[in-house]
């Protein structure tokens, strides 16, 4: 599309919505406003005219302010009260201070369209500019009760402090970006945006959700809001929770039901663990003769487990590692006297095993010897001491219920 044709041909630049779903209601709580030009009777997508560099700004400003007052009217006209989301270039926003940007919201808030409803998305690749500049203007729009998206977050994990620095309201996550990771440095990505998240009070939007694993993904990694082809494409009208292509309610009870199947497994296989090793526990005698001790474990754990040693309360290894090579447990005396305290809930874990007097199945982790996802199963053996048997990639996928978090 040639970008005089779209500036002299207003009449045809018309707004289409993206439903944005809640994962708190199960209903349709917003709409991202897209761009549409209705050419030879088809409407086709703007974002090849807002994404070249060579069209002018003040061309992508005016087009930009033509749909933002189109969709205002509409939400008005129809009474419809859900948010709606709006994507600015952090460089046009600055060259004229938002004071374009603003004036339409206030003429629109004064006929009742309150500011808190508008979510401003600046994409995270925008930080780029003159970020300090942004962040002023960006504060000077929360003061109106605006919300504030960063959005394509995780593309480059060098703005995380200015993410911090800013703190958006919402945090969209793009899920096209797990198809250029791997699964683990993918769920990685996402764990230190769900951290971030947490830490600033923001919500998670997961955006591009192509499909039931993807939704699933969304649903179980902390997504506030949902937003995809999976739930509806882009429309002129205003689409009602019913017009979604799937029904959200009945996804998410699927999901519930298959995570409770996996927490019930992940229960009844810690509950067999400690199991065996009660029936062991009168051959516990201390810390002097742990080896002899983990010597009687073997054989109950050698399915799943290639390593496993004994640790005092302090962290403080009293027993060798013994590890399985070949199918061979062969002990490792030099690791009696490793610290292990430095470890992640090392400490809480223990005390928590001290506390209950129960095992304890960690989370899914990297093994920091064989890089390969494990899981570690604990028992406490007295106050002092404590048994760590850890599990093998190998187990653990075979295990679905082991397999995920």
């Amino acid at each position: 599309m040639d970008p005089l044709d779209i500036i002299d041909n207003m009449d045809k630049v018309v707004p289409a919505f993206q439903p944005i779903v809640s994962a708190v209601k199960h209903e349709v709580i917003g709409y991202e406003l897209l761009g549409r030009y209705e050419q030879e009777g088809e409407l086709k997508s703007l974002g090849s005219f807002f994404n070249d560099p060579e069209v002018p700004d003040e061309y992508k400003t005016e087009v930009d302010q033509h749909l933002l007052e189109m969709a205002l009217n509409r939400l008005l006209e129809t009474g419809n009260s859900c948010l709606l989301f709006i994507n600015r270039n952090a460089r046009q926003l600055m060259a004229a201070d938002g004071e374009d940007f603003l004036k339409i919201l206030l003429e629109y808030n004064k006929r009742g369209f309150p500011l808190e409803r508008i979510v401003l998305e600046i994409t995270e690749h925008d930080f780029n500019d003159d970020f300090d500049t942004l962040n002023h203007l960006l504060l000077y729009f929360k003061t109106f009760g605006i919300q504030i998206a960063v959005d394509h977050v995780g593309a480059k994990s060098s703005n995380i402090d200015r993410i911090r620095q800013l703190r958006p309201h919402i945090l969209k996550i793009d899920m096209s970006i797990s198809r250029h990771h791997q699964p683990d440095a993918f769920q990685d990505i996402i764990h230190s945006i769900s951290m971030l998240a947490h830490r600033i009070g923001a919500k998670l939007l997961y955006e591009y959700i192509e499909d039931n694993h993807q939704l699933y993904f969304a649903w179980k990694h902390g997504g506030h809001y949902y937003q995809g082809f999976y739930l509806a494409h882009p429309d002129p009208s205003l689409l009602s929770t019913a017009s979604l292509s799937i029904h959200i309610g009945d996804k998410v009870k699927e999901f519930v039901h298959r995570e409770k199947a996996m927490v019930s497994e992940r229960l009844a296989y810690t509950a067999r663990s400690e199991e065996k090793l009660k029936r062991l526990m009168p051959k516990w005698h201390s810390p002097d003769e742990a080896d002899r001790f983990i010597q009687n474990v073997l054989d109950l754990f050698d399915a799943e487990s290639f390593r496993i040693y004994i640790c005092n309360s302090d962290g403080e290894q009293v027993s060798s590692n013994f590890r399985k090579t070949q199918d061979q447990w062969n002990a490792e005396s030099d690791q009696v006297g490793s610290h292990w305290a430095f470890r992640p809930y090392f400490l809480e874990n223990m005390m928590l095993m001290k506390a209950s007097h129960k095992g304890r199945l960690s989370d899914i982790y990297a093994d920091i010897e064989t890089g390969e996802m494990i899981r570690s199963f604990s028992y406490p053996l007295s106050d002092e001491c404590f048994l760590f048997i850890d599990l093998s990639y190998e187990f653990i996928s075979e295990n679905d219920y082991l397999l995920f978090q």
